[in-house]
């Protein structure tokens, strides 16, 4: 991979799906994208109390952290990507948030349409948020 972050939805779409098949081919834990904090600043009603939104995929699961409201933007999105479906909810006791596992059985670019779509719709993110490869 030579770059590792985007802003364009057309380029992040295309980071995610980069960023996944890079990730398959090194054999790697996971790989982590994560929100460009100055995006931050645009996005409306973004609960910040988690910290910086980010989302790992790794061996077909997505992982992320949401709050319950948050988490109802993600049920409402999944029926539109039917193949992707919540395998895990866990509510540690000690974190008002929500860690959400989501099987990802699809290409890299389908996966990579649907990341782009929770971090817009369930974070509300504004269109150019700018997304990191932070760890791969």
């Amino acid at each position: 991979m030579t770059r590792f972050d985007a802003a364009d939805p057309t380029d992040r779409r295309k980071l995610y799906a980069e960023g996944i098949q890079a990730h398959r081919e090194r054999g790697g834990g996971f790989v982590t994208f994560e929100v460009d904090e100055a995006s931050l600043s645009e996005a409306e009603g973004l609960d910040l109390d988690l910290g910086t939104p980010w989302i790992q995929f790794a061996d077909g699961t997505i992982n992320l952290d949401c709050t319950d409201a948050e988490l109802e933007e993600l049920k409402g999105l999944l029926s539109e990507y039917p193949v992707f479906k919540i395998d895990e909810l866990n509510r540690p006791e000690d974190v008002d948030g929500v860690n959400v596992r989501i099987s990802a059985k699809a290409d890299p670019n389908r996966i990579g349409q649907f990341l782009d779509a929770v971090f817009r719709r369930a974070y509300g993110l504004p269109e150019e948020y700018r997304i990191w490869i932070v760890d791969l």
